[in-house]
This record gives C-alpha cells, sequence and structure tokens, in this order.
C-alpha cells in the first residue's frame, strides 16, 4: 500500500489548496471525472457563459424595441454559442491536469475513489493511505426515482450544455437556481419551454417577496406547471412523454427533451467515507468541526461535500482555511460562514445574503425591513423599470442589517457592498450616509433603501 504525505479527493477548489509550501510534500490527487471540478465543466463558469448570450437575446427581442431601438431575436446558432464556451474552458480544464502531472511530487490518479478502512482509499485497483486526507469530491445532480425516465432519457446540468441542437420542446423539473438559469437560456435561444414545480413557486428559499415576484415574471415567460408531480416517463418515437399529476388530475406532456434540476446531493455516501470512521450528517453531508476537521485525525473536508449552501464562493474560503490549518497545525484558522450570498442568474437575477423576513417571522426575531423599487432612482427610472427591488432587513436595536435581498438587474453585484457592510459590523445608517453614492448609478437603490430603515 502506497503512502503520501497528502491525499486529495476532487480537483475543484481542491486543487487550490496545493501551494509552494507543499514543494516537499508527496501528494495524491484523485480525480474521476474532468479537472477543475463542477464549476469549471458543469456548472458556474459555462452556465454563466451561456447566461450572458441569453440575456443579450431577451434585451434585442424584448427591451430593445420598449424603448424605440430596433433590435430583434433572429434566432441563435447553437453549435457556435456551444462551441465558444466549451472551447474556452475545455483548454483551461485539459492544461490544469497537464500542470498537475508534470510535478514530480504529485502523482495523479483519474479513478473512482472509496475508503475501505481507516485512511485507506481504493483507487481503481491501487489502494494508498496518507497522513492527511482532504474529501473534496462536491456533489452530483439528484434525480428523482420517476417510473420509466430513465429508460425515456433526461439531462442534467451535466450534459445540457453540450447538446448537439436546441431542443424544440423542453421541460424543465425543478424551480431552483439550475433549473430557472438553464431554463431561461433554452428558452431564451427559441425552444418551447415548460417548467413543472411540485411547489407553488420558483425559488422558494428566497425571500417570499422575491420568489413572488420572479415567479410572476417566469409565469409570464415560460409555460409553468405548479404543485405538479412527475408520476412516469415513456419514450414515443423522437417524444418523452411525461406523465403529470396535479390536485388529483392526470395530464400529459410531451416535448423532445427533459431536463432534471431537482438539487444535488454530495458525494460523500459514493466515497463511503463511513468506512474511514468520518460520519454523515442525515443528509449526507460530511460532518467537520470550525477549522474543517473531521472526527478522523487528519481527516479534512470541504466544499460541496460537507457545506449545503454548495456554492464555489464557500469551497474556496474553505479551500483557503484547510490550506492553512495543513500547515499551521498550531495556529489553525476557523471557517467564517456568518454572511455566505448567493445570487441565481436567471432573468431577472437574484441575489441574497443573511435571513429573509420569514426566517425572522419563524425564529421569533425583531426586525425592521424596507423594499425600494428599482425605478424609484434615477438609473432605475431611466431604465423603466417596474418590476425590480431591493430589501433590506435590520435589528431595529443593534441598527445592523440581518438580512438583504435583491431582484433585477446586477443584482449580483448591487449586493456586494451590503455583505461588506454586514462583515464589517456597520449599522444600516453607516452604510447609508458615510460614504458617498454615485449619482445617477443604481447602488442609489441600496441607499435609498437603507435610508429608509
Amino acid at each position: 500500500m502506497r503512502s503520501f504525505d497528502l491525499i486529495i479527493i476532487g480537483t475543484g477548489s481542491g486543487n487550490s489548496i496545493i501551494g509552494p509550501e507543499h514543494d516537499d510534500w508527496d501528494i495524491a490527487l484523485v480525480e474521476r471525472g474532468v479537472f477543475g471540478g463542477t464549476c469549471l465543466n458543469v456548472g458556474c463558469i459555462p452556465s454563466k457563459m451561456f447566461v450572458f448570450a441569453a440575456e443579450v437575446a431577451e434585451l434585442a427581442a424584448k427591451v430593445g424595441p420598449s424603448l424605440g431601438v430596433h433590435t430583434e431575436m433572429n434566432g441563435a446558432d447553437w453549435p457556435r454559442i456551444r462551441d465558444r464556451v466549451f472551447g474556452r474552458i475545455d483548454p483551461i480544464a485539459a492544461g490544469g491536469e497537464d500542470y498537475r502531472k508534470s510535478l514530480e511530487h504529485i502523482t495523479v490518479f483519474q479513478h473512482d475513489a472509496r475508503f475501505v478502512g481507516p485512511k485507506m482509499l481504493m483507487v481503481g485497483e491501487e489502494t494508498i493511505t496518507a497522513e492527511h486526507i482532504v474529501l473534496a469530491a462536491g456533489a452530483r445532480p439528484f434525480v428523482p426515482e420517476v417510473p420509466g425516465l430513465a429508460e425515456a432519457g433526461f439531462h442534467t446540468s451535466d450534459s445540457i450544455m453540450r447538446v448537439d441542437e436546441l431542443p424544440r420542446r423542453l421541460a424543465v423539473l425543478g424551480g431552483g437556481y439550475i433549473a430557472t438559469e438553464l431554463g431561461n437560456v433554452f428558452g431564451q435561444f427559441g425552444t418551447d419551454v415548460t417548467f413543472v414545480l411540485r411547489s407553488s413557486r420558483f425559488l422558494r428559499g428566497e425571500d417570499h417577496e422575491v420568489s413572488d415576484r420572479f415567479s410572476e415574471i417566469y409565469r409570464d415567460k415560460f409555460s409553468t406547471r405548479i404543485d405538479t408531480n412527475v408520476v412516469s416517463a415513456r419514450r414515443e418515437g423522437d417524444e418523452v412523454v411525461l406523465e403529470l399529476e396535479s390536485k388529483g388530475e392526470t395530464s400529459e406532456l410531451r416535448v423532445d427533451e427533459v431536463l432534471v434540476a431537482t438539487g444535488r446531493v454530495p458525494n460523500g455516501d459514493q466515497l463511503r467515507v463511513e468506512e474511514s470512521g468520518v460520519r454523515l450528517d442525515p443528509q449526507g453531508y460530511v460532518i467537520t468541526d470550525a477549522h474543517l476537521r473531521t472526527d478522523v485525525e487528519g481527516i479534512w473536508a470541504l466544499g460541496d461535500i460537507t457545506n449545503p449552501v454548495q456554492l464555489k464562493h464557500a469551497a474556496n474560503h474553505e479551500a483557503r482555511v484547510v490550506a492553512h490549518n495543513l500547515v499551521n497545525p498550531e495556529a489553525m484558522i476557523e471557517t467564517d460562514h456568518r454572511f455566505v450570498p448567493h445570487a441565481v442568474f436567471g432573468h431577472p437575477q437574484v441575489a441574497s445574503v443573511g435571513l429573509t423576513e420569514q426566517q425572522c417571522i419563524d425564529q421569533g426575531r425583531p426586525y425592521i425591513a424596507h423594499r425600494q423599487a428599482y425605478g424609484s432612482a434615477a438609473y432605475g427610472w431611466a431604465m423603466e423599470d417596474l418590476e425590480s427591488f431591493a430589501k433590506v432587513i435590520a435589528d431595529p436595536d443593534t441598527r445592523q442589517l440581518i438580512g438583504a435581498h435583491i431582484i433585477g438587474p446586477q443584482a449580483s453585484t448591487l449586493i456586494q457592498q451590503l455583505i461588506q457592510g454586514m462583515t464589517f459590523g456597520q449599522t444600516v445608517d453607516q452604510m447609508a450616509r458615510e460614504q458617498y453614492y454615485i449619482h445617477p448609478g443604481l447602488p442609489e437603490v441600496i441607499e435609498q433603501a437603507l435610508l429608509e430603515l
């Protein structure tokens, strides 16, 4: 059995742990898929490249004409769009793999892996061990058990972005961020998209006012089946036929392709981490302490395999914590997950940090809240934006911001100053009054919202 100083399972954020301080370490990198992990290859980066192109299509089709600009959408060259995306991404993944393989102190294993005993990892046909092991193996798409679905054929976010041609009709199962982003992409390029939601709203984890507004917009843009379950699926020729049930009534939906976007599950079970003594919580996430140590001495975990938020920026933060703690055991640092933001790059964008109003109510926590329309600020008024808003929630006693939720253009950018204010403990009054807001920039919406609290 070969022994290493460090084994890293997964080449997403886990790959970034390796630095000059490890030049004299004997390291094993284990990757069963493509180098770079989910974000680079099948997640954040390619999806946002498609999102940007889809936004251009939607602006041309709808926004330009409404402002008197003679733009229109005359179709999409899907192979060209797709090849632009992966023609840039695939070389990065390949380059990362080649670089790691070129280093003498790193051995790359490109196989499935599973634990077969305490700190003993079976990789392909070989068993390896190490003083330190980092679990950074990510998560995978969750596929519900729908009779006939596997036989009928379906896509997940892992495969839908690489299809050879635009489907004429696409069913999207799910109403979360993956579903809404990719569904909108295909819809703007000309596909007839139907969303199938088990609940009554999109983005149901967002603040209710944001979720309600987003749901209104998407129901206007797309065919939507709410409060609906997929009972079965079958293939008839080139069609996939979904049998749906809603409120006791059944119906059929005929499409060319199905995108399953019903969430993601961590890969700890596939690694059989419990064989090494590592515990999983009831949802299947690896349990760690604030230093990202598991119950087993020398085994660490980071990213989607341990963190339910499943966000790349959270995984990157955790990778920095693990990287520090590996070489500084006498001066370890902890993770800081107080204010983890997220964004949904649908159209409109959504961004959020902290508590929602509903969470405050459920917790019995006193709060004050205000919603500010984009159109109340000069630039929002110039855009003739009647749908977008920023919502801020604060503690009435400390005057500190405890939640912020934005729906509209540039939401993922506008929220950043609020994250910073929360992190450094500023009151809403300090955020609003102790800095200049460029007039007539869109951040004035944030200024006005804070002033109203």
